[in-house]
């Protein structure tokens, strides 16, 4: 596995998530297409929370520490007890930009890291310091996913127009 590929990706996920987060409107910012499914608010406050408190806190941990126990993050539960509703989006948007500038700050200067080192997770096995950089970086594709579909079913529900001509979604 080339870390420095996927540490190189992180950086780069910068201006794609300032670009694609970048949202002036604010019926957009709180918009969602199913009642059930994250709105760009929530999805920034999701951002924020996992980039310091699970990805980068976690790898940390295994790096530093593997034996002793990891603490445990409920993401759906801070949906509500930190009242993602109520944030300030733009603050929040840039306060996870800056995180993700700390992240990839704190990857790029770790000396002699070693990626091997497992948690013994009770459930799941070994969890490597490779696995998780590995999936912070699909964390990334992940929501970059999520928000495009979002964006699609906003413009569906705008615009009144059939967007079949552009392509099949």
């Amino acid at each position: 596995m080339d870390q420095k590929k996927i540490i190189q990706s992180l950086e780069n996920n910068i201006a794609v998530f300032n670009s694609m987060l970048s949202v002036n409107d604010l019926n957009l910012q709180t918009w969602r297409f199913k009642p059930e499914k994250w709105n760009l608010l929530e999805i920034v406050c999701h951002l924020y929370d996992e980039e310091r408190e699970d990805f980068r806190a976690r790898l940390k941990h295994v790096l530093e520490n593997p034996q002793e126990l990891m603490p445990g993050i409920d993401p759906l539960a801070l949906v509500e007890s930190r009242q993602y509703s109520k944030q300030d989006y733009t603050d929040k948007l840039d306060a996870f930009l800056d995180e993700r500038e700390e992240s990839v700050k704190w990857l790029r200067n770790l000396s002699a890291p070693k990626w091997e080192n497992a948690y013994q997770h009770p459930k799941f096995g070994p969890l490597t310091a490779n696995m998780f950089l590995a999936n912070w970086l699909e964390h990334d594709y992940l929501h970059m996913r999520q928000i495009l579909n979002l964006k699609h079913e906003y413009l569906k529900s705008i615009s009144g127009q059939n967007l079949d001509y552009a392509g099949n979604w």
